[in-house]
């Protein structure tokens, strides 16, 4: 009998079946509090009444055609501009899913964006940022057409675009990171920079280790070229000048290497910056709500308070 009682637990719990103690039933409230955390629900894109999505041409590659897919408002005036980069480790294409997002944001006052660059499956790095630099200055040379006041331009991105995005905004106005693309008479400049979920130091994130993402996104692994990841990554370029830059994370997701980091880089330097960290949002929490939502307030007020409101005529 004795032996039965210490055995019986044992096999209780390899079943899975309930002790029927009092502690057991004490045990349930976890797994009630996960049951009433919002549940991933994607989002489905679908233009806005007052909007027209355009598409331009950025560039034609043998390996992709560069594009972009502009949300412009059907009134009269200019309004500031935010060009969406999208996510997918670098190697897939989820302009789809930033939809959503964007369109949201277009609501808020804003004509948005997003780019189709170059995949690491299409085009080694750099590739990827020239393209971004690339669509920034079509953009600007399309602003009438696109209703876009020039001078009022930012860009935001998650994941693998989160990296773009902070890449894009620390390297304003070096010329090494602007390839050979067209439009070459415009700047690619952004006033303010959103970067959501995104590893800010590839050569931290990567030294000793064989990431499949970045030897595909690089062509080689950082032991191999170091000073290719460092270059690459957004950290490396703060320095005064560099727009204010904000940081979006979901509570669980996992830890973005630099991210702390460049932002005590930026403090120093007196840019503004902060990071906002949303309850219970899985990766990529701004493809579901109610994060995408809580994404879309964050940067419309961001977006508001550095590229300003519409000008309505």
């Amino acid at each position: 009998m004795h032996a039965f009682m210490i055995i019986r637990p044992l096999l209780c719990l390899l079943l899975g079946i309930s002790l029927g103690s009092t502690q057991a039933a004490d045990s349930k409230p976890a797994a009630k509090s996960a049951s009433t955390a919002p549940k991933w629900k994607k989002l489905n894109p679908q233009t806005p009444a007052g909007f027209t999505l355009k598409t331009l041409m950025v560039e034609k590659h043998p390996e992709h055609d560069v594009e972009l897919y502009v949300y412009v408002p059907e009134g009269e005036g200019t309004w500031p501009c935010i060009l969406d980069i999208h996510g997918g480790g670098w190697k897939a294409r989820q302009v789809e899913a930033d939809k959503p997002m964007m369109e949201r944001l277009a609501q808020r006052g804003f004509v948005t964006a997003l780019v189709s660059y170059r995949l690491s499956t299409e085009a080694k790095y750099p590739a990827a940022i020239y393209d971004c630099k690339a669509a920034l200055r079509c953009l600007r040379a399309h602003a009438k057409e696109l209703k876009i006041d020039p001078d009022r331009i930012g860009c935001m991105g998650g994941s693998a675009g989160g990296h773009l995005s902070g890449l894009t905004g620390m390297t304003s106005g070096l010329p090494e990171f602007e390839g050979d693309g067209p439009f070459k008479d415009q700047s690619s400049a952004v006033k303010a920079c959103i970067v959501m979920a995104a590893t800010q130091d590839l050569v931290a994130a990567n030294t000793g280790k064989k990431n499949e993402g970045a030897l595909l996104f690089f062509g080689a692994n950082c032991d191999e070229k170091p000073d290719l990841y460092k270059s690459a990554s957004p950290i490396t370029h703060v320095r005064p000048g560099v727009p204010p830059t904000i940081f979006i994370e979901g509570e669980k997701d996992t830890l973005k290497i630099g991210r702390a980091e460049m932002m005590e880089k930026l403090k120093a330097l007196g840019i503004e910056t902060a990071v906002h960290t949303l309850k219970d949002a899985p990766h990529p929490y701004w493809m579901s709500d109610p994060w995408c939502a809580e994404t879309v307030e964050i940067a419309a007020a961001f977006f508001k308070k550095h590229l300003g409101e519409p000008v309505l005529r």
